[in-house]
């Protein structure tokens, strides 16, 4: 029998307090295993709850700070505390050519230790950095060069755009997954196969919250893929499992090899897997595979100052936004493969399957 929100809610706070039998929460901790939409209610009940409680505790700081200054006479503190003004108004008269001139070296000095670091260029950064990349200024790859000297007919648009990333194919009709920021602002946007071959986009779908937006292809000179060889993970991938990567760093698929070091994010973020990792700007929208075939997440940046920490948003958020996608925004079916035949190959032979299926984000 389906319980009704109100007991779904009761039962999940009765877990997060630790107060399931042990059969209890035996079969709980299989049905978040087994169902990855009840794993996301579990998370998403406990940050609200991480949220109350931080307001609750602000709540009562402020509290009891104010109840501290009720009770602090200021008059008799700043009278005990404060220099006499006669003697502060002397010291000045006397001192303050003397000060101006100190604060004056000391403002040049470290304006030019920040000019000199180029902290006034920065914007204010993070601990992660995002991995979208600025093309606007590369010139075109060697192998682009190779394939006008051969005079094969190219697709899309020559300037190479102002920002790019990586996708990957949803489905064989054209549509595709890549990372909310790698095309956010965008006016168009074009993906080009490992062919050289550039087809024009359409958002349909964008979710910010988990960083993920969803493309379809619309350029009439684009003609439907093979079947995927991949499928998208269900259930949790384990610390220590080793994953791969394929990306557009630079003008060519890069392939990086790793493992999943943490099954949470950043800071504890339980959307992303932490994963070790090279991944560069460029990267951002590629997929993250387990040894099966299995895509588990999507690449979409690393943590700044520390080699190999790279983060991807979990598969489960992936379908989890396909699922919200309005149907009637979709011209075709948007219909996920089951079959994965990438399992018992050698990674060289992994790698030449997907490469059709990934792409590099052109963004305008």
């Amino acid at each position: 029998m389906m319980k009704s929100d109100i007991e779904l809610t009761n039962q999940i706070d009765a877990y997060l307090r630790g107060e399931l039998t042990e059969s209890e929460l035996i079969d709980f901790e299989n049905q978040r295993i087994k169902d990855p939409a009840f794993d996301i209610k579990i998370v998403e009940h406990q940050n609200l709850v991480n949220h109350l409680s931080d307001y609750a505790n602000r709540l009562k700081l402020t509290s009891e700070m104010n109840v501290i200054h009720e009770s602090l006479d200021i008059f008799a503190l700043k009278n005990e505390v404060a220099p006499d003004a006669h003697i502060v108004k002397r010291l000045w008269k006397k001192y303050r050519i003397n000060t101006a001139i100190a604060a004056s070296v000391a403002l040049i000095a470290v304006s030019g230790t920040l000019l000199s670091t180029g902290f006034f260029s920065k914007s204010i950064s993070t601990n992660v950095s995002l991995l979208r990349r600025e093309i606007n200024s590369i010139k075109k790859s060697q192998n682009a060069l190779i394939k006008n000297i051969n005079d094969k007919p190219s697709k899309g648009p020559v300037n190479p755009g102002q920002f790019g990333g990586t996708g990957f194919a949803l489905s064989s009709n054209g549509y595709v997954v890549t990372n909310y920021h790698v095309v956010q602002g965008a006016d168009s946007v074009y993906v080009q196969n490992s062919n050289g071959e550039a087809f024009k986009a359409k958002m349909i779908y964008i979710d910010p919250a988990y960083d993920l937006a969803v493309l379809q292809i619309t350029d009439p000179a684009f003609k439907d893929l093979d079947l995927l060889p991949y499928s998208f993970k269900k259930s949790a991938s384990d610390v220590g499992e080793d994953v791969f990567t394929i990306g557009f760093p630079r003008d060519d698929q890069v392939y990086g090899k790793g493992y999943v070091s943490s099954k949470n994010g950043y800071a504890g973020d339980t959307v992303a897997y932490q994963v070790s990792i090279p991944v560069n700007p460029g990267n951002s929208g590629g997929p993250l595979l387990d040894n099966r075939g299995n895509v588990i997440g999507i690449i979409n940046g690393k943590q700044t100052m520390v080699d190999g920490a790279a983060f991807a948003i979990k598969s489960t958020y992936i379908l989890k936004s396909i699922e919200a996608i309005p149907q009637d925004s979709l011209d075709e079916k948007l219909i996920l493969t089951k079959r994965n035949t990438l399992s018992g190959l050698s990674r060289k032979d992994q790698f030449k399957k997907l490469e059709p299926f990934i792409y590099m984000v052109k963004v305008y």
